[in-house]
């Protein structure tokens, strides 16, 4: 009896052992689990917070950008500078800042056309002086080779008389033909006048005429 009780006396101590040793095992705290996930959660949040940063940045950015432009368009159209708005006003929109610079940019594609027609005008100018300028040098070219040519002309006064003659003989004609009662009567009385009395077998009539005219007062 004696060493059974003393293997019983042992076992319970053992079986007193083993369950005190589990409960210890047991509430301690299974510290490298937690700190995994204390990890991943750690980074998951600084990997947010990245991204909202980075998307706050871009939004400034993009904000700035869009408010630096308005303020390039405010400076460059002269339309949309605050003198023409009563003191104490606020600061002029996006939309009429907008609609001023479409505005302004009409207005240069006007005056850019206008200026455009002005340089061909100018240029049909310049063609119709330089070929009266060749004349000119051919007359003056063709009096330095025959000196005494013009020693026998017509005079001035002669020549007018010529001139006047003519032009009072097709005034007569045109104001016996044409109406100005309205344009559209005028434009249709001068069209018919000229194929009338300005075809060349008419007015090679009236040159000779007034010749014979100016000849008799001369002679």
């Amino acid at each position: 009896p004696a060493p059974f009780l003393e293997n019983a006396r042992k076992g319970s101590i053992v079986s007193r052992a083993n369950s005190i040793g589990s409960t210890s095992a047991s509430s301690v705290p299974n510290t490298d689990d937690e700190d995994s996930d204390y990890h991943q959660e750690s980074y998951k949040e600084s990997y947010k917070d990245q991204r909202r940063r980075a998307h706050t940045q871009a939004e400034q950015k993009r904000r700035d950008a869009i408010k630096k432009g308005y303020n390039d368009l405010q400076a460059i159209v002269p339309t949309c500078e605050q003198q023409d708005f009563p003191i104490g006003s606020q600061k002029l929109s996006k939309a009429i800042v907008l609609q001023k610079t479409i505005d302004y940019i009409q207005f240069l594609h006007k005056e850019k056309k206008k200026q455009e027609e002005e340089v061909s005008t100018l240029r049909k100018d310049v063609m119709a002086l330089k070929i009266m300028k060749v004349n000119y040098e051919q007359i003056v070219k063709a009096h330095q080779d025959n000196p005494n040519e013009g020693k026998n002309q017509v005079s001035d006064e002669v020549k007018f008389n010529v001139f006047q003659g003519i032009m009072d003989s097709l005034f007569q004609s045109f104001n016996a033909s044409i109406s100005v009662t309205s344009f559209q009567e005028l434009s249709a009385c001068v069209f018919s006048w000229i194929e009338e009395q300005c075809k060349p077998q008419a007015l090679r009539d009236v040159v000779i005429g007034v010749l014979h005219k100016v000849k008799s007062q001369l002679y």
